[in-house]
């Protein structure tokens, strides 16, 4: 992306250098009146141009940066969903596990003993 104010100073310089240019092609030091509209017409046109083009480089990244904040709501919602249905989950087996008959769960007890 360009630096908004490095855009400003080219057309700055770009307008300098054009009126030299102008004054040193005519070799008239004092231009006249529709001399100078004429050059205050090109300059302002170009002007405009640029910033015209930065306006819309501007609304670009405007879209992609809404863009990407509605992915990232939509992957946050996403994610609070399957967290919600994880916590439900390990609810429900939790639940059957303390439903199992006490044998069994001593067996189990008795297996992750034996393991470690």
């Amino acid at each position: 992306m360009m630096d908004i104010n490095a855009a400003l100073r080219g057309i700055e310089s770009k307008h300098s250098s054009e009126v030299a240019r102008s004054q040193a092609e005519s070799g008239d030091v004092n231009p006249s009146a529709e001399e100078l509209a004429a050059l205050l017409r090109r300059v302002s046109e170009a002007a405009n141009r640029e910033i015209e083009e930065l306006i819309n480089q501007l609304q670009k990244l405007r879209t992609q940066l809404q863009n990407a904040g509605d992915r990232i709501q939509r992957d946050i919602a996403q994610y609070t969903e399957l967290s919600q249905q994880t916590m439900q989950l390990t609810a429900i087996i939790s639940d059957s596990v303390k439903k199992l008959p006490d044998g069994t769960s001593r067996k189990a007890t008795g297996a992750s003993s034996l393991l470690h």
